[in-house]
């Protein structure tokens, strides 16, 4: 059986995304920073029905708990096949780039870059043990700096010093990795679940957390012909959903 690891899964769209993940029969491990909050998601998911499911305690901000949580999924399976990154923090507001705290721009980055690649390569031993190893890094559009300086754009005004640029550079780092490992079997790439109505803003939103998780699912199932190294946007409706970095 199939395994995925999804981080920060114990609500919105990591929720949403392992009940897919879980249909298409995989074994999920179900990322969660709070262990009593995963444990009470993975009981729901099954009396709904779904199966192969487990909670993993992972604070991506803890090298500690990323070992853990590795060294849990070791000892169980002896490999991952998908490792979905979804965790990540919107930051303290404001954003203002001409005062914003450099405190809390580095507690951004610390969640969703440096923590993003912590969990990447401490888990990059289990997944070279797959057939089919697959990483999907969430991100955003406001990660886009082409969308970011385009006044036409639909968010064109939402700018920031912290969430956006921490994924912007969570967006460089994929693109490197990707051509690192571009001769083997990894399929590597940035997803926008496009502005879902989550707790992250609010439930502003105006995408459903059903529809954000089919999307990063779709990058997660991807077949030996899958495309890598790519950005993905479900409110980019041309050329197969790739949005302009």
């Amino acid at each position: 059986m199939k395994t995925v690891l999804i981080t920060g899964a114990n609500k919105s769209i990591g929720y949403e995304t392992a009940k897919r993940l879980s249909k298409n029969g995989y074994f999920v491990y179900l990322g969660s920073r709070n262990m009593e909050n995963g444990q009470k998601a993975v009981e729901k998911l099954r009396n709904e029905g779904y199966e192969n499911l487990e909670v993993v305690q992972i604070d991506i901000t803890d090298l500690n708990s990323i070992l853990e949580a590795k060294n849990k999924i070791e000892r169980q399976n002896g490999h991952l096949d998908v490792l979905i990154n979804n965790a990540g923090i919107s930051g303290a507001l404001p954003q203002n780039a001409s005062n914003a705290l450099i405190d809390d721009i580095r507690k951004t980055f610390d969640t969703n870059f440096f923590g993003t690649i912590n969990v990447v390569q401490t888990f990059l031993d289990l997944l070279r043990k797959s057939d089919s190893p697959r990483i999907v890094n969430v991100s955003s559009g406001l990660a886009s700096l082409t969308l970011q300086s385009d006044p036409s754009w639909n968010f064109y005004a939402y700018k920031g010093a912290s969430y956006g640029p921490s994924k912007t550079a969570l967006n460089a780092y994929t693109i490197a990795l990707a051509y690192e490992l571009k001769d083997t079997a990894f399929k590597i790439n940035v997803v926008d679940p496009g502005f879902t109505a989550t707790d992250f803003n609010q439930h502003r939103g105006t995408g459903s957390v059903e529809d954000a998780a089919e999307f990063v699912a779709r990058y997660a199932l991807l077949d030996t012909d899958g495309e890598t190294g790519k950005f993905f946007s479900k409110e980019i409706k041309e050329e197969g959903n790739q949005s302009p970095w």
